[in-house]
This record gives structure tokens, C-alpha cells and sequence, in this order.
């Protein structure tokens, strides 16, 4: 878990506040032009991300975007050989589609996912609308998101 909360997708289409202020949105197939299923060449390819050497138990490759590093056994996203890019952690003040990221506040995280649930594995998450394939995990204090990240809902390195 704790591998997790450091690991977000981010991509789909700009909100309407996103598009103006010309920033790019976490979901619901990546971020930017990092996807969801990318193999890890086309991923290092993109030129956004750095390889990284976590101590977790994880199969799969981790690795941070060039402009935003995580500390410790955090990643940026999670790369398997089988499956290609599996997880994107939103970085910095990057949000959802439905303006979800750091700083939200829970009603607001309530109200743009009424469908929110938590279990052992992910904490609180929610089904990403539009990719019935992936979740978003949000990492959240008692009084706002800290963090989200896109899970490939069918992954295998983290378990």
C-alpha cells in the first residue's frame, strides 16, 4: 500500500477550468501522453520519466516524472513487463477530470465520486468514469486529498 499512494495515472480530457488554465488532468487511460498498458520503452521513450529503486514488495519497474520526484519507497508510476504502465500518481496539484486532487476536501471528493468505497489493499478508491478497467486510489487526511492515483484495476504488481 504504501507503494501506492505515490503511484498515479494521469491523462483524458481537460476540464473546462483545466483546458483554460492549459494543464493536462490525471484519467481515465494516464496522464499526458503516458497511458495505461504503455510498455515501459514507449513510456522511457516519452522522455517524462526516470527510473527509480524502491524498497517494496512490488514485481514491477518504478518510476518518478523528471519535474516531480517521490522520496522513499513512493513512485510516480509502476511499470510491468507484462502488462506495461499500470499506475500514475497525480503530480503535484494535477487533478482529476471531475477537478479531484491535493487540496480537495472530502465533501468535495464525496460529491465528485458518490461511488467512493475502501477495502484492506487500496484504502478509499473509486471506479474512474469513462475506463470501467481502472480505479482511483485517493490518499486523504481528515480534512483533504493529499494525493490520487490511476490503478489499472487488473494489475499484478501490486498486491
Amino acid at each position: 500500500m504504501a507503494a501506492v499512494a505515490g503511484a498515479v495515472a494521469l491523462t483524458g480530457a481537460p476540464t473546462a477550468a483545466n483546458a483554460a488554465a492549459g494543464k493536462a488532468t490525471l484519467g481515465p487511460f494516464g496522464y499526458g501522453n503516458i497511458r495505461l498498458g504503455m510498455t515501459e520503452a514507449k513510456a522511457k521513450g516519452t522522455g517524462r520519466i526516470v527510473r527509480k529503486t524502491i524498497k517494496a514488495d512490488i514485481t514491477c519497474s518504478a518510476y518518478d516524472f523528471k519535474n516531480h520526484r517521490y522520496d522513499g519507497n513512493r513512485a510516480g508510476l509502476f511499470i510491468s513487463k507484462r502488462q506495461g504502465v499500470v499506475t500514475i500518481s497525480a503530480p503535484g496539484k494535477v487533478k482529476t477530470p471531475q477537478g479531484i486532487g491535493w487540496g480537495s476536501t472530502p465533501a468535495q471528493l464525496r460529491a465528485a465520486y458518490p461511488n467512493l468505497r475502501k477495502n484492506a489493499m487500496y484504502g478509499t478508491y473509486a471506479t474512474v468514469p469513462g475506463n470501467t478497467k481502472a480505479i482511483y486510489v485517493f490518499v486523504a487526511s481528515k480534512n483533504m486529498v493529499l494525493g490520487v492515483t490511476l490503478v489499472m484495476t487488473a494489475q499484478t504488481c501490486l498486491r
